[in-house]
């Protein structure tokens, strides 16, 4: 399992946002799945704005993008932990 957030910051999309971007966002959501690519949560709010569909979509293919990094890295440091136990 892993979980991001994404938002919309002057019109541009970021992935993880910080607190001091996250609480100016226009738009943020916190989006939590499983591996390999099930989502458990998804959470979005137009804090300062609205958002139409394909800016919604865009933020899910970053998020996705983001938690299969997290997914990597979980991957390599479990790895590491079964290698170091053999």
């Amino acid at each position: 399992m892993a979980a991001v957030s994404v938002g919309i910051i002057d019109g541009e999309p970021r992935l993880d946002l910080a607190y001091l971007e996250d609480k100016d966002a226009g738009v943020d959501a916190n989006i939590v799945m499983l591996h390999p690519d099930r989502f458990v949560e998804v959470q979005g709010t137009g804090e300062h704005g609205t958002f139409s569909r394909g800016q919604l979509d865009g933020l899910l293919s970053l998020a996705e993008a983001g938690v299969a990094s997290l997914f990597r890295l979980q991957d390599a440091a479990l790895s590491l932990v079964t290698a170091s136990q053999a």
